[in-house]
């Protein structure tokens, strides 16, 4: 087991390049969970330090994505209320089911998430054509439920949950995508901030894990956003699918063949 400085040491650059990650593509767990695994930390207990973590991560973002948000309150009001209710039943979830029994379902959700993310389509484009279309309000419902599941999953587990977030909003909203990725920063850091809470009242926090991880993630929160600002849309959703396709490869495995 690492000395408390040693954990200093690794956590604090793991945090930082897990809440750039984090705050612009939705991807901190790639670089994080797999970090605190090695340490030695069971999944479970990664998981909780994990998220404890990367509120900060989306902290950060949101104080540095204020621009992007301007103006966008109403979408807000909604995205919100169904992502933290499924937050919760996740997040309670977590210490009633083994985690063996979603590990296996986990995979299949990120590589749905990479496709989305990597098919070639024109989003506003699609959302201007079939505005009046009779698919146009099934296709909405169909992904607020989406959003909820969402949170349920993140409250559940929460690897990749911002990039499913993300691949369902680029399907209803008409915004940039530093605009809606601004919005997914809001709404996964007060998910992970409802499950922090619920997660306290059910085990053990491993504060001297939390507390270096955190800081790490709350500066990369902060610079993240800047790149989102700078880079090209295109180059972002292709480091987003091909980071999910490589995370859905690697749970695949540990899930099946561990």
């Amino acid at each position: 087991m690492p000395t408390l400085w040693q954990l200093w040491l690794m956590l604090i650059p793991t945090g930082i390049a897990a809440g750039i990650v984090s705050s612009a593509t939705g991807l901190a767990s790639l670089v994080s969970y797999p970090i605190l695994l090695a340490i030695g930390l069971p999944p479970v207990v990664a998981n909780v330090t994990n998220t404890y973590s990367l509120f900060f991560a989306e902290f950060g973002a949101t104080l540095s994505s204020r621009k992007e948000l301007h103006g966008h309150q109403h979408d807000l009001k909604i995205i919100l209320p169904l992502t933290l209710v499924g937050c919760v039943v996740g997040s309670l979830i977590l210490f009633m089911i083994p985690a063996s029994t979603f590990e296996k379902v986990v995979p299949f959700f990120i590589l749905l998430a990479a496709v989305v993310v990597l098919w070639p389509h024109n989003y506003h484009q699609k959302k201007q054509l079939s505005t009046t279309a009779p698919h146009q309000r099934l296709v909405t419902i169909v992904t607020w439920s989406g959003i909820f599941l969402v949170g349920v999953y993140s409250g559940y587990f929460g690897a990749a949950s911002g990039v499913l977030l993300l691949s369902l909003l680029a399907v209803i909203s008409p915004l940039t995508f530093a605009e809606y990725n601004a919005e997914k920063n809001v709404t996964l850091g007060l998910a992970n901030l409802i499950s922090a809470i619920i997660y306290a009242t059910q085990t053990t926090i491993q504060w001297h894990y939390i507390i270096p991880l955190a800081l790490g993630f709350l500066i990369g929160g902060l610079i993240g956003p800047v790149l989102v600002r700078r880079i090209p849309e295109r180059i972002i959703k292709l480091v987003i699918g091909l980071g999910s396709l490589i995370l859905a490869i690697t749970l695949f495995v540990q899930a099946f063949w561990r």
